[in-house]
C-alpha cells in the first residue's frame, strides 16, 4: 500500500516523542510484576511456568490498550488534521493500517520489556519455553484484537475519553463472553450451540487455548479475522464521518 511505511514511521515516532509512552511502558511493566509475583502467587505455586504472568493479560489489556488506541483518530479529528491526512497521496486503508501497526509495535515493545520475568522463571526452574513462546504470541495477537477495536471506536468520536470508555466496554464484553460464570448462566437454559457461539467470541477462550502451548489454526483465524473486521470497520467509520 502506498504510503503505509510513511504513516507507520510517523505514528511510531510520535509515541516516543513524548513522556507518555515511557510512562505507559513503566505502568505496564510494574502492573505485570505486581500481578505475577504478588497477586498471582508466583513463588507460592512452586511451578516453573508463566501462567500467573499471562492469565492477567486479558484484564490488563482491557484497561491499557484503549488508553493507547483512543488517540489514534480522535486526536486527528479534534485537531482538524484528519482532512489534511486524507488529502495526502496515501490511501485511507494504508493510513488505518499504518496507525494500527504503529500502535501494535509499540505494544510489542512494552511486552518485550517483560523479558526479565521469562529469565527469572528459567533461573528458578526448567520451564517449557515452547509454551511460554506460545503465550507471548497469544498475548500479542490478543493485544492486536483490542487495538483494532479501539482504533475503530476512536474514528467515531473527537472525544478521547468517550473513545476510551466505549472501547473498554466492548473489550470487556469480549472478555466476559468466555468467563465461566457467564457460560454457566447461558448453559442453564440455552442450547449448547448458543453457548459455544458465545464462548467462541471470547478472547479468554482463544487465549487460554494458546497458553496450553498448542497453537490451533482456529485461534489464529479468530484473531486475524477479528483484527481485519475491525480495521475494515475503521475505514468505513472514517469514510462516513470524515465530513463531520
Amino acid at each position: 500500500m502506498k504510503g503505509l511505511g510513511t504513516i507507520f514511521k510517523r505514528e511510531l515516532m510520535a509515541y516516543f516523542a513524548t513522556p507518555v509512552a515511557y510512562v505507559f511502558i513503566v505502568i505496564f511493566l510494574v502492573l505485570n510484576g505486581i500481578f505475577t509475583f504478588y497477586v498471582g502467587g508466583f513463588y507460592e505455586r512452586a511451578q516453573a511456568d508463566l501462567e500467573p504472568f499471562f492469565q492477567f493479560h486479558p484484564w490488563l489489556y482491557m484497561f491499557l490498550i484503549p488508553a493507547i488506541s483512543m488517540r489514534l483518530w480522535s486526536e486527528e479529528r479534534k485537531a482538524g488534521t484528519l482532512e489534511l491526512l486524507l488529502t495526502l497521496p496515501v490511501s485511507l486503508a494504508a493510513s488505518v493500517l499504518g496507525k494500527f501497526l504503529a500502535a501494535w509495535v509499540f505494544t510489542a515493545v512494552a511486552l518485550a520489556g517483560t523479558f526479565p520475568i521469562w529469565l527469572t522463571v528459567n533461573y528458578l526452574g526448567d520451564p517449557d519455553n515452547t509454551v511460554i513462546v506460545a503465550g507471548y504470541l497469544g498475548s500479542l495477537l490478543m493485544a492486536g484484537g483490542f487495538l483494532a477495536i479501539g482504533s475503530c471506536i476512536s474514528a467515531l468520536t473527537r472525544n478521547q475519553v468517550i473513545a476510551f470508555v466505549i472501547s473498554f466496554v466492548i473489550c470487556f464484553a469480549f472478555n466476559l463472553s468466555g468467563f465461566p460464570m457467564v457460560i454457566d448462566v447461558f448453559s442453564a437454559w440455552a442450547p449448547q450451540v448458543i453457548v459455544d457461539t458465545i464462548s467462541s467470541f471470547s478472547f479468554l477462550t482463544h487465549f487460554n487455548s494458546i497458553l496450553k502451548g498448542v497453537i490451533d489454526i482456529r485461534d489464529l483465524i479468530f484473531f486475524t479475522t477479528l483484527i481485519a473486521f475491525w480495521l475494515y470497520a475503521n475505514v468505513l467509520a472514517i469514510e462516513v464521518n470524515k465530513s463531520n
